[in-house]
């Protein structure tokens, strides 16, 4: 009989590797994707002590042509049964839109958007077939917004939003629950990796990602999204409120890069 597993891609690492602990705390057995195998297997090695549920490791880069469709056949041909996924991985660029180099924002819109919808619509079909299921999207804050010097991040973002919303209401009642998780400032590599500067964000906006896993993993089921901590709950909504040229502006004043 196949093994029903939670695929996690983006594991190596953030919100990620601390989704793939809490759903392993859960008993749920796994499918660690990340392009960094030496992390992932460390990771993989973690969960097995812990928890004593199997972490499958499959070291993948899923910007490259083809490599979703690999994965999702890999997966198979072991016999498993993608119970959860956690479409995870992405990453951002800083920088104003004319000064970035093409090729990076294309690979950006490949892995924060072509990824998730490809890997989604891949799994859905036996979901809604066996009637069980979660998709988890990991979007951002940010999504509510314009998000000037990550310009392609906040749109890619944006679009998971609105994506995870139309599908989970188009599910209803399948027994398959989507959900779009925006977490605000979290304390992970991706500020490093993407320069920006973060001086100005005083300390209790911040949250950990095993907080942001956590509340992640408990709304399943109780709605189509959640926006981590009541603070950045409270900043979506009230985004509603305010003209875009004024957020707009705020924005800019948080994600200026360093170089500026």
């Amino acid at each position: 009989m196949p093994q029903d597993i939670a695929l996690v891609t983006g594991a190596s690492s953030g919100i990620g590797a601390a989704i793939a602990r809490r759903l392993a705390r859960d008993g749920r057995h796994l499918v660690l994707v990340a392009r960094r195998t030496e992390r992932l297997e460390a990771l993989a090695r973690e969960l097995r002590d812990a928890h004593g549920v199997t972490a499958h490791v499959i070291a993948k880069d899923l910007v490259r042509p083809g490599a979703v469709r690999e994965l999702v056949a890999d997966v198979e041909g072991r016999d498993l049964t993608i119970d959860w996924l956690v479409n995870n991985a992405g990453f951002g660029t800083v920088g104003r839109f004319d000064r970035l180099p093409v090729d990076g924002e294309m690979d950006e819109i490949r892995l924060n958007v072509e990824t998730p919808v490809e890997l989604t619509n891949r799994c859905l079909p036996g979901m809604v077939a066996r009637r069980r299921g979660v998709v988890m999207n990991i979007s951002s804050l940010g999504a509510f917004a314009p998000g000037p010097y990550m310009a392609t991040y906040a749109a890619t973002k944006a679009f998971l939003l609105s994506f995870s919303e139309a599908i989970a209401a188009e599910l209803a009642g399948t027994g398959v629950h989507v959900l779009c998780v925006c977490p605000g400032f979290t304390r992970t590599e991706f500020q490093d990796k993407a320069a920006v500067d973060i001086a100005g964000v005083p300390s209790f906006a911040w949250m950990s990602a095993d907080q942001v896993a956590d509340q992640a993993v408990r709304a399943v089921g109780h709605g189509p999204v959640v926006v981590n901590g009541v603070m950045n709950s409270m900043t979506a909504s009230m985004i509603r409120f305010v003209p875009r040229a004024v957020t707009s502006r705020l924005v800019a004043s948080f994600l200026r890069p360093k170089e500026a």
